[in-house]
């Protein structure tokens, strides 16, 4: 990477976003996919292996959020220490404090998932059969979880200056490598269940070893004298942002778990076709996922180097593609929904309740996209706090209640209009918090993509 490609203080705003979330796009859709194979190749074997994943995925979802938390951290922390004119601390050294820390933090919380498995999915209530399963993935996949979290810290830092090809590159092989490999433990091998596990852990320690390989060429992770020289001091920015960030992140993951509930009195057609309509809802929230990805080395770079301005100009342009993407998708979603719904349910009942939500909710995702967005600038502006608020209040000050409240009231249709309610108010409230941190600033919108 050169100077001109790492410095993301100079130059117009809008050509850095895009140059950093693009690539992002391919990423994350590629990582979005590895869920989705498994599922494929396990209930090619049965029910109760395919009942794993369901028990599975909302635990390995909340705990994979803690390390993206602290990936926010590493982000902030770096970025903004790259765009000042601070010379005593080293963006070097940083980088191997949060990649150390991020490792001793896996650990932990990986052997912590180990010791109590069986007793946390008991509790969930996993049958016999279930549990069989579930003990043959969760041994592989604890040992996946430490090489994880080094990866995504060395992406944190990459993006941090200023690149986002090589993430993306290395979240796509490993989809990639994790795809070939677990048919291939599954079946040839005839590991069942374990080897989709097995498929994820290779799969995860080869590209932690690649990404660890590149940082070194890179000079982004880099042995350096007085190694624990800040040590306390980067430990402390981590955490400050990482640690709201984390608990941000796990949010959304148990408000749609209790708003699946609400979704379940209505029957389970209903829920059938909100399962549906979701993980399309989540392919469409792709690019402005990856926007909140290139908005963070933006804005702590900008701040960094003193350039507040710039920094809300940033944030003004992505909130701006938000809006333009989310008509977009509301107008294809309403078009395209009852082919989208035929295509990922059995049809009947479950295929109209998908259609419902997606004509509805399809034209509120801009909000959405706000709240990720903004969520992403307020953590690279270290005010992790705030977009902590954002997050609690979207899901329990306004969707999960208004969904109880609505199911009663209108039936599915009313949890649809409290998904609209929610991203909706949820934006606007976005749109104070980024106001009254200085990074929203009505009277620069003119000026946006200078």
């Amino acid at each position: 990477m050169s100077a001109d490609d790492t410095d993301l203080t100079q130059g117009p705003v809008w050509r850095a976003l895009a140059r950093l979330s693009g690539p992002m796009v391919i990423g994350i859709l590629a990582v979005l996919s590895v869920g989705l194979a498994d599922a494929y190749f396990l209930g090619k074997l049965g029910g109760a292996p395919l009942a794993a994943v369901g028990f599975i995925y909302p635990i390995t979802a909340a705990i994979t959020s803690l390390s993206i938390g602290l990936s926010a951290g590493a982000n902030a922390t770096v970025s903004q220490t790259l765009g000042s004119d601070d010379t005593d601390r080293d963006p070097t050294r940083i980088g191997l404090h949060t990649v150390g820390l991020g490792l001793i933090m896996s650990l932990f919380i990986a052997g912590a998932l180990y010791l109590t498995y069986p007793y946390l999915f008991a509790a969930l209530g996993a049958q016999d059969d279930v549990q069989t399963e579930i003990a043959a993935f969760m041994p592989y996949w604890c040992l996946s979880f430490p090489p994880l979290v080094i990866t995504m810290q060395i992406n944190a830092l990459i993006r941090a200056h200023g690149s986002s090809v090589a993430p993306a590159v290395l979240m796509s092989a490993e989809a990639v490598l994790n795809i070939i490999l677990t048919p291939l433990f599954v079946f040839t091998f005839d590991m069942g269940t374990a080897g989709a596990a097995l498929g994820t852990f290779v799969a995860r320690m080869v590209i932690c070893a690649v990404a660890i390989a590149y940082a070194g060429r890179q000079n982004i992770l880099i042995w350096c004298e007085n190694v624990t020289q800040d040590l306390m001091w980067s430990t402390k920015e981590l955490f400050r942002v990482g640690g709201p960030a984390a608990f941000s992140n796990a949010i959304n993951p148990a408000g749609m778990a209790a708003v699946t509930a609400a979704v379940a009195t209505v029957g389970t057609d209903a829920v059938g076709g909100f399962g549906a309509a979701t993980r399309v809802q989540q392919i469409a929230l792709v690019p402005m996922l990856a926007l909140s990805s290139g908005i963070g080395p933006v804005v702590g770079q900008n701040w960094g180097a003193g350039q507040k301005d710039r920094a809300a100009k940033g944030l003004q342009a992505a909130l701006a593609f938000c809006i333009a993407y989310g008509v977009l998708v509301g107008l294809i979603l309403f078009v395209f929904a009852q082919p989208f719904a035929s295509w990922l349910t059995s049809g009947g009942g479950a295929a109209d309740y998908a259609v419902t939500y997606m004509k509805i909710v399809g034209w509120s995702l801009f909000g959405y996209g706000f709240v990720v967005v903004i969520n992403a600038a307020m953590n690279a502006r270290s005010k992790a706090g705030w977009s902590m608020t954002l997050s609690l209040g979207r899901i329990f000050a306004l969707y999960l209640p208004l969904a109880w409240l609505g199911v009663g009231i209108l039936d599915f249709t009313g949890i649809t209009l409290a998904a609209v309610t929610a991203n909706v108010a949820a934006a606007a409230v976005g749109l104070v918090f980024a106001w009254k941190v200085g990074l929203f600033r009505a009277d620069h919108l003119r000026a946006t993509f200078v």
